[in-house]
């Protein structure tokens, strides 16, 4: 009878770890082989955890301008790069490289590197600075 008890523990322990393995991986999104590079105006910017999200008015492949959702850190390892929910403004002109989504038609990326044009602010570059 333990011994089905210890079995059944491991078994539940093995598949909530799966679980939460799956629900952090990116792979399953992104197609983290591929980056695209968008230029153009921050619209929006969401600073909360456990992902912040940036909104850019950007050029696509095809030279139409289209919203791009950019998938960030969260608030909290963003604030250990010095970046708070007052570090950008609407407006702010942006050049972001991200994977994008395995979804063809998407305009939305995982962040790999971002950078504020107008003063040179960066992030995507340093030791710890990825999206997790």
């Amino acid at each position: 009878m333990k011994s089905k008890m210890v079995v059944l523990v491991l078994a539940g322990a093995f598949l909530f770890g799966m679980t939460a393995y799956a629900h952090h991986s990116f792979a399953s999104t992104y197609d983290l082989s591929k980056q695209v590079k968008v230029e153009g105006k921050l619209v929006q910017f969401l600073f909360r955890n456990p992902h912040s999200f940036v909104h850019v008015e950007g050029r696509d492949a095809n030279g139409q301008m289209q919203r791009w959702a950019v998938e960030w850190a969260g608030g909290a390892q963003l604030t250990g790069s010095s970046i708070d929910r007052t570090t950008l403004k609407v407006g702010d002109p942006v050049i972001i490289s991200g994977n994008p989504t395995r979804t063809a038609g998407e305009h939305r990326l995982r962040m790999v590197s971002f950078k504020r044009t107008s003063d040179g602010l960066s992030w995507g570059n340093r030791q710890g600075e990825v999206v997790d």
